[in-house]
């Protein structure tokens, strides 16, 4: 049985334990750009054995949120690099998650109101952008453009240069945002794809795409620095269901295994109130790739600790418990009691929600001061 709290060999990047923090949106960054609070951020959670962080739009045309910190500008490059410094300074490992929103954007986000772009005109989602009165607000995602066959080989160099970005901002490395409606997952989706190019029809064709992306950005840095996402039969942002789902990702899986990636990183949605990913078929996409498998949604410790025991999983992710838990690892570790997350302060704002949640050790200093001063009145 391996622990949770054992080290663990990401192929080749040493983990001070298996516990992941998910990639979570927080749109703190005012001008796309990070900042020092975002960097306190991370390094407060940076016990997490590997922190993947929260979606960096790898173009201004891949963005669909305000307030998300991007990864194209030299001024994000050097924004981000504050954010790896202090992760490393407390010995944590540190992914980018890279990100291209496709057609789940606004024409308020995109340059000179241009429209988002897709694989088809298919409209579906929601953007955080302005709306007609100059307020940032939850919007319907505009009518998208349909990407030409060269814009998409374009969308490949944006994402291996993404990665080699990354790299420079100090990142341990990068993982390609595959799923939850998004770009690629639109791509591979029938029902939204109705390509007749290369990247459309056969399941081959609409999986391109997302291997081109993998596969330079590996050029670029290595594959083993180099993980992605994948939310099988997931729904999130108007994704129509299809009868080849379920074996569109095993043939990813079969393709990925080829790869020598870093992991491949599994989104159950049912923690979203989505339908849920069969447990059977994660047996199964276990069962043809045999790389690094990391699986988020809705995990608790003790579901965690089985799937590694039963060599399901390798790494367990854990979202919203990192929000309010900057020290998860340690919480867990001891049985200390968890801090209850507040989704009122999930997205926007500022520090409140975002970095003034306190440690065990800090709750318990704070209780300790509060008594001595009863105790002396």
């Amino acid at each position: 049985m391996a622990s949770l709290f054992e080290p663990f060999d990401l192929n080749g990047t040493r983990l001070n334990n298996r516990i992941v923090m998910a990639p979570m949106t927080r749109s703190r960054a005012p001008d796309d750009i990070p900042n020092e609070m975002g960097a306190l951020y991370y390094r407060q959670r940076a016990s997490a054995g590997l922190i993947i962080s929260e979606g960096t739009p790898i173009s201004r045309q891949g963005q669909g949120y305000l307030y998300n910190p991007g990864i194209f500008g030299p001024d994000q490059i050097a924004g981000w690099a504050k954010a790896t410094r202090a992760v490393h300074e407390r010995g944590g490992i540190f992914f980018a998650q890279i990100w291209h929103v496709g057609r789940v954007s606004h024409t308020s986000i995109q340059i000179a109101g241009q429209p988002p772009v897709g694989p088809s005109e298919q409209q579906g989602g929601m953007a955080f952008g302005y709306n007609d009165a100059g307020t940032p607000d939850m919007l319907a995602a505009s009518q998208p453009r349909r990407l030409e066959t060269a814009e998409v080989r374009e969308i490949v160099r944006d994402f291996a240069q993404a990665a080699v970005n990354a790299r420079e901002a100090g990142f341990d490395g990068v993982e390609i945002h595959g799923a939850n409606g998004y770009l690629f997952e639109q791509f591979l989706n029938p029902h939204v794809n109705d390509r007749d190019d290369a990247y459309g029809g056969s399941r081959e064709n609409r999986c391109r795409l997302l291997l081109e992306a993998v596969d330079e950005a590996s050029k670029m840095i290595g594959a083993h620095r180099v993980g992605v996402r994948l939310s099988p039969f997931g729904t999130l942002f108007d994704m129509p269901e299809y009868d080849d789902n379920g074996e569109t990702y095993l043939y990813l899986a079969r393709e990925f295994d080829k790869r020598g990636l870093a992991y491949v990183h599994l989104h159950d949605q049912g923690g979203q109130g989505m339908s849920p990913m069969p447990r059977e078929y994660l047996r199964r996409f276990r069962d043809v790739y045999h790389g690094n498998l990391l699986l988020a949604g809705n995990l608790d410790q003790a579901e965690a600790q089985a799937l590694v025991d039963a060599g399901t999983i390798d790494l367990p992710v854990f979202g919203r418990l990192y929000t309010s838990n900057p020290d998860l690892v340690e919480r867990m570790q001891n049985g200390w009691p968890l801090a209850d997350f507040d989704p009122d302060t999930f997205y926007g704002g500022d520090a409140r929600g975002y970095v003034d949640f306190p440690t065990y050790a800090e709750e318990q200093a704070r209780k300790a001061r509060e008594q001595a001063i009863q105790a002396k009145s």
